[in-house]
């Protein structure tokens, strides 16, 4: 049987170090079960340089990876990155007389120039597979006309695609809705979460320091993780938890960058005179952060643009107790496994998490494991994603 050649374009490439499509796209080659599927993998080539990677060409996880090499171009470079890295594919596509090539494209960045591409994606018998990502017009930490071009491009994307595939059910709702003139055809696959368990201990060298250097105990804090950005909500989660009556601590995640975001933040809550909240830098190290969740006596999740966190994902398949800001995208997720909260009321849910006993607790974690399990293991999510590609070769 031919190949099915399917080109990704759209994460920063692989072997992933963090991120949620650099993840997928990992996960998605390393778990490949169908032979029939030739994967060919864009990179940006300053990511691959990160882990000694300097051909243009190489292989990973059975997968062709190709650099593209972006020049240091500000906001515009991804939008350069995926321009570059589709016309790259398209021309691999035609050099290897590939018989009906789908080019899957992470996020809706190109819009104004999909129309051409879409073109010469239809000259050589392709199809054009979308991942909506989530609500990027929405990001507050874009300007206005910033918003403007990634509505415009989303748009022009799921008027060009041949399938948007929505890892939230919310997110497929909204494509449907919006863009109904354009007659979408869309379909769900949610993300995938790993639902091993941490190999370290209480004794490990690694977790000993981490808690000693950042002074926070086990079981006695409250976790945030999460990019640092305003639409995660962070300065209602911590009004919030500075309004509650627990003696545990707030720890946040994050990748903390002390700018006008950050002064803000300080100048309208005053975190800094409450000893329980403290900002502990990045957790690189994926064993370590499993752990750090698994031993949080609580989670909390404000992400409010976006389809399915993976964020959201691991805490639920680590964390014991998850507190999720009550929106569509996060309640498809959580479903009963998860308590939720409105931004004025999140001090309440501190207050009465508080008082849970320990079998309540436990029940939650059970809950959430099971939620995982059944609806975000890897496994699952691949074995869909290998029978939509299949089903084009027949």
């Amino acid at each position: 049987m031919e190949k099915q050649h399917v080109y990704i374009i759209g994460s920063k490439g692989i072997p992933a170090n963090y991120g949620g499509f650099e993840t997928f796209v990992e996960k998605l080659t390393e778990n490949k079960k169908n032979q029939v599927l030739q994967y060919h993998i864009a990179c940006m080539k300053e990511n691959s340089e990160k882990n000694g990677i300097t051909e243009k060409h190489f292989v990973h996880n059975g997968a062709d990876c190709f650099n593209i090499e972006v020049p240091s171009i500000g906001a515009a470079k991804a939008i350069y990155y995926d321009v570059a890295a589709l016309k790259y594919s398209i021309k691999l596509a035609k050099r290897n007389d590939n018989i009906k090539p789908i080019f899957y494209v992470l996020a809706c960045r190109i819009g104004p120039f999909i129309t051409i591409l879409k073109k010469e994606i239809d000259e050589i018998g392709g199809k054009l597979f979308i991942n909506p990502d989530g609500h990027e017009w929405l990001r507050e930490k874009w300007s206005l006309p910033v918003r403007k071009y990634w509505k415009l491009s989303e748009r022009l994307m799921v008027k060009s695609s041949d399938l948007m595939i929505c890892d939230s059910q919310n997110i497929e709702k909204y494509i449907q809705n919006d863009y109904k003139k354009y007659h979408p055809n869309t379909m769900y696959i949610a993300y995938g979460t790993d639902i091993a368990k941490s190999t370290l201990h209480h004794n490990s060298d690694l977790v000993l320091s981490w808690y000693k250097q950042k002074q926070v105990k086990e079981n006695s804090y409250y976790l945030v993780v999460g990019r640092f950005v305003p639409e995660n909500n962070y300065a209602t989660m911590i009004k919030e938890f500075m309004k509650s009556s627990t003696k545990k601590d707030l720890i946040f995640i994050t990748d903390v960058k002390q700018n006008k975001f950050y002064e803000k933040l300080k100048k309208e809550t005053n975190f800094d005179s409450d000893q329980r909240i403290k900002f502990v830098g990045t957790v690189y190290n994926q064993d370590l952060l499993k752990y750090i969740r698994e031993n949080a006596f609580a989670y909390v999740h404000g992400h409010e643009v976006g389809g399915t966190n993976p964020s959201l994902l691991e805490s639920l398949s680590s964390s014991k107790l998850n507190l999720l800001l009550d929106v569509g995208f996060n309640r498809e997720v959580g479903v009963d496994s998860a308590i939720y909260w409105q931004k004025n009321d999140l001090s309440k849910v501190i207050n009465k998490c508080e008082e849970l006993s320990v079998s309540k607790i436990n029940d939650f974690e059970k809950k959430s494991i099971a939620r995982v399990k059944e609806a975000f293991n890897w496994e699952l999510i691949v074995s869909k994603y290998e029978n939509k590609f299949t089903e084009e070769t027949i």
